[in-house]
């Protein structure tokens, strides 16, 4: 499951999605999509925002482009090919050698090679006119219906067109900037279908591997345009996808059509992981809190820890164990299915941005100071 840059690295500041959308940064971002990632051996101790797997091998992503491989659980490490040096955000791998990578400035990477090689499949730009064209669809359609609506539904219909333009018009503007809106996560369920959401309500879908992408934005209730921070298949078959102001969206029908559910937390949900258990989700982040439920989210608990730190990413391991990890260091680990989580918070405090469980005792985590491998509390080796 890929992570988010835009709060984790430093808490509610949301830092890296600031100054990806700030003004004066805009003028650089082309120099970036277009200027290759330096090859360097830090690359391994630098800023890591997510890791997955790809068969035996496992692959991590984080700032100026930087993607590095490991076939040996985390021992050594080699850098990849990256035409880009912008941040990225989110990897995701649905098989063992195709994979995709989604990050600042609204860019997608794909791999067929393992991670060694990696080629552009879309940037910023071309994100935003796909965004445009269907928001601008769904704008005429709306207008259709207010003509032809009666008197008392007319008032709703209008509020409604109102915000369609509203956030159309900030779309115009922003691509008049340049490609400044992240994508955030990323999710392939095999080597032709699959999801990348983002910023400000942005969500693509592919059929044909990212040859192509659609605006699926109008799937979701999300008509104020809140960030949708991540998205995963759970056990069972159903996609969610998490986000900004407690937004929980689940597809039952493979992503085909979505459903708002009712948050018990209205703050920024950062991620959102499978417990194992068929139907369950387990949803967090802003402040530690932690969300499960047992029923494709029609009903919640609100799981009780005193870390109260911000978490970003969660990993089941084949034993059943589940680790969440976050900001200040912060390692969470249950052995009751998410009914309770033991904390540990690392030593050097850096934040903690993603988890790979690597054996029947350790972990691999990226965040702040680059990868380490630990114990499955987070204590290193």
């Amino acid at each position: 499951m890929a992570t988010r840059v835009t709060c984790k690295a430093l808490g509610a500041a949301c830092f890296g999605l600031s100054m990806a959308l700030s003004a004066p940064a805009a003028f650089a971002l082309a120099d970036v999509i277009e200027t290759p990632a330096r090859e360097t051996s830090l690359a391994p101790s630098q800023l890591l925002t997510d890791a997955a797997t790809a068969g035996d091998r496992i692959i991590a992503v984080g700032e100026r482009g930087h993607i590095i491989v490991s076939d040996d659980e985390g021992a050594n490490w080699s850098q990849g090919q990256v035409p880009v040096s912008v941040t990225l955000t989110g990897v995701d791998f649905p098989t063992a050698n195709e994979g995709w990578v989604v990050g600042h400035s609204g860019v997608v990477l794909h791999s067929d090679d393992r991670g060694d090689t990696w080629s552009v499949q879309l940037t910023g730009i071309g994100a935003a006119k796909l965004a445009i064209e269907g928001k601008e669809a769904r704008a005429e359609a709306l207008e259709a219906r207010i003509a032809e609506a009666p008197e008392e539904e007319k008032g709703d219909l209008e509020w409604a067109l109102d915000d369609l333009l509203f956030s159309l018009d900030n779309l115009r503007a922003d691509l008049d900037i340049g490609p400044v809106n992240p994508l955030l996560d990323v999710w392939f369920e095999n080597d032709q279908h699959g999801f990348v959401v983002g910023a400000y309500g942005m969500i693509l879908r592919t059929r044909d591997g990212g040859e192509t992408w659609q605006d699926w934005s109008g799937q979701l209730e999300n008509p104020t345009g809140f960030h949708l921070n991540a998205i995963t298949r759970i056990t069972g078959g159903a996609l969610v996808i998490v986000g900004e102001a407690g937004q929980i969206h689940v597809s039952v029908d493979n992503g085909e059509t979505w459903e708002l559910r009712t948050s018990p937390y209205e703050g920024s949900l950062f991620g959102v992981i499978s417990t194992g258990q068929v139907n369950e989700i387990l949803a967090f982040g802003l402040r530690g809190n932690i969300l499960l439920s047992t029923d494709l989210g029609k009903s919640w608990k609100i799981v009780p820890n005193d870390a109260k730190a911000t978490l970003n990413d969660g990993a089941v391991a084949e034993d059943g164990r589940i680790t969440l990890v976050g900001n200040g260091g912060a390692v969470l680990v249950s052995g009751n299915g998410a009914e309770s989580f033991r904390e540990h918070f690392r030593s050097e405090r850096a934040g903690v941005m993603s988890v790979v469980p690597v054996s029947d005792t350790d972990i691999l985590i990226v965040g702040e100071d680059g990868v380490h491998r630990t114990d499955a509390r987070g204590r290193d080796l």
